[in-house]
């Protein structure tokens, strides 16, 4: 039975524990406050991952290091940096794997759809951050310091994920309530399942040809946030979702007072245009089909609803 060690317990960390604990794996769960799903092979363990000593002394003799870490968005500069080279640091000094939760920042805005091989050309500070993260962890993996895997999703879907979808819209759409929303309302958008996440990040750890570079995590076709709200709409009876889009200064007003907003003004570009992700690889690698969008839109919406 191995030992896996998690960094994080937001959706995509408690589905990992999750998936590692229902297979018959031991995990240890490391968070500030030393939270976690209750299950009799997760141990929750309260520690501050920025510390590598710590980490490390958690990490003995353990498979895997995954990085399901979430700073608070508008403190990315500052609290990812060290983070990241303290599970770098950890993950070479307990001969683990180091297995990270990525995104698309990185790639900045682009035409056509985001493959694996789309180059690193990030235009937002937020996007230069994980650029970095990756770089520094793919050179140690080249010099043979550590082993190192990246996994990237788009917009979250799934019991606790926070995106677009759900704070803004399938709240408003349960409530018979209008949702405005930054978005361009028609274009194609990628959605990702928080447990496919898992899956992938899992399976990449694990296998030899998961390492040394990044996975995009397999997700459904790309829909639109009206077609997304419509079929939502369906499976959960309501009316017809009421969406409107928000005016580009009104999401610049809320961010005078709201860190989130704020952060949000510079990654706008994802909902201004086609965002399109190109998974096949880790399909074709792996086996991992994406779970069927109605699934994720039920336990979506339903736990939106406790």
């Amino acid at each position: 039975m191995a030992l896996h060690v998690i960094v994080g317990a937001g959706p995509v960390g408690t589905a990992t524990a999750r998936l590692l604990a229902e297979r018959g794996d031991r995990v240890r769960l490391v968070t500030r406050r030393g939270s976690g799903p209750a299950h009799p092979a997760v141990e929750p363990v309260a520690a501050d991952a920025a510390d590598a000593d710590r980490l490390a002394e958690l990490a003995e003799g353990a498979a895997a290091i995954y990085n399901c870490a979430n700073p608070a968005y508008h403190r990315w500069t500052t609290d990812w940096p060290p983070l990241a080279d303290a599970l770098l640091r950890a993950a070479e000094r307990a001969g683990a794997v180091l297995a990270t939760v990525g995104n698309l920042y990185g790639y900045g805005p682009v035409d056509g759809p985001m493959s694996e091989a789309t180059p690193p050309r990030p235009n937002s500070v937020k996007g230069q951050v994980r650029a970095r993260m990756w770089a520094d962890a793919l050179a140690a993996h080249r010099a043979g310091r550590v082993r190192v895997t990246e996994v990237r999703g788009s917009d979250y879907l799934g019991a606790g994920a926070q995106s677009v979808p759900t704070l803004l819209v399938l709240p408003r759409l349960l409530a018979g309530r209008r949702a405005v929303v930054p978005a361009d309302l028609d274009a194609p958008h990628s959605w990702t399942y928080v447990g496919d996440v898992a899956r992938t990040l899992v399976a990449a750890a694990g296998d030899e040809r998961g390492r040394g570079r990044p996975w995009h995590v397999p997700s459904p076709p790309p829909v639109s946030v009206r077609a997304l709200a419509a079929r939502a709409a369906t499976l959960a009876g309501t009316p017809a979702p009421k969406l409107s889009r928000m005016p580009r200064a009104v999401l610049w007003l809320g961010g005078l007072a709201d860190p989130t907003a704020r952060e949000m003004r510079e990654v706008a570009y994802q909902f201004d245009r086609p965002f399109v992700l190109d998974s096949t690889a880790a399909t074709a690698t792996f086996g991992i089909e994406p779970t069927p969008s109605d699934d994720v839109l039920a336990e979506t919406l339903a736990a939106l609803r406790r």
